[in-house]
């Protein structure tokens, strides 16, 4: 299975006995949308409720962090997910989430899992099955492959690659947020960014219908924002979701010496003695 599937090909693999379809859907607070909720009204048939904003670590200063093992294994065991299964990952968010929820699947050593291009909207577009309610399913064992943590980054690993700019940064946030014209007004914090990183929209990524850019047309975005990919990239925005847009958009050119700074905006912008940078971004 590819790490990009389409509406057809998985609406010809419904009912397969080792694909597990979960919705990844995840919203801004202000956005005022419940995605449980959503969910029971309407998703794709046969499809299970992965609950991504209760995926985070609450015991870590980090603010939305990635989960724990122990709380992955909990998770997939309650949806009755096997290490043996094919997982296909959608959304129904401007965040394109399903994203966010990939990296975590990875980073736990979850090999066969790809997201759906285009997400529920599409498959809504195309008039395949969908159904609403939700279903109890049998309780499995499930233990973690790995627990990853190569690609992920902290404050004190952003801090220090200020002065060896040994990775470039690129963030995915608006360019209102990101060069400091305008407050942060999603985490209620200053505007502005990491000094040295590089601003590419995450949509800037996708096209007019939610699905990825590939080939030349993708790389061209990347290019455009001052982006070496010949180089390691770390993906930043405002809280680890987003970025991890940027990050599977960069695989799917091939691309895997890239990492996530967990904390992104939301932890730096928070700390006043992190250092910040206002304007646009310095473009090779």
């Amino acid at each position: 299975m590819d790490n990009l599937v389409s509406s057809d090909w998985l609406a010809r693999s419904l009912g397969d006995d080792n694909l597990a379809i979960l919705d990844a859907s995840a919203h801004l607070p202000d956005a005022g949308r419940d995605a449980a909720a959503e969910f029971a009204a309407l998703h794709i048939k046969g499809a299970r409720f992965l609950c991504l904003p209760g995926l985070t670590d609450e015991t870590s200063p980090v603010p939305a962090a990635l989960p724990r093992a122990d709380q992955f294994e909990r998770r997939m065991g309650d949806l009755g997910i096997s290490a043996n299964d094919r997982i296909v990952l959608y959304d129904d968010s401007k965040l394109r989430s399903s994203a966010r929820a990939y990296f975590i699947f990875r980073m736990f050593g979850m090999k066969n899992v790809a997201i759906l291009d285009g997400g529920f909207a599409k498959w809504q577009a195309a008039g395949l099955p969908v159904e609403s309610g939700t279903t109890d399913r049998t309780h499995s064992t499930f233990t973690v492959a790995q627990d990853d943590r190569s690609r992920v980054r902290s404050k004190a690993d952003m801090l220090a690659n200020i002065a060896t700019r040994a990775e470039q940064i690129i963030d995915a946030r608006d360019a209102v947020r990101f060069s400091g014209e305008g407050e942060d007004t999603v985490h209620n914090l200053v505007g502005g960014h990491i000094p040295g990183a590089l601003n590419l929209p995450f949509p800037q990524v996708l096209n007019d219908d939610g699905t990825f850019r590939q080939g030349d047309d993708l790389r061209a975005a990347f290019e455009a924002a001052g982006a070496d990919l010949s180089l390691p990239i770390t993906g930043s925005c405002g809280s680890g979701i987003t970025a991890s847009v940027l990050l599977f958009a960069l695989e799917l050119l091939g691309k895997h010496d890239t990492a996530l700074y967990d904390g992104s905006w939301s932890e730096w912008g928070a700390d006043p003695d992190t250092p910040k940078e206002i304007g646009a971004s310095r473009r090779a």
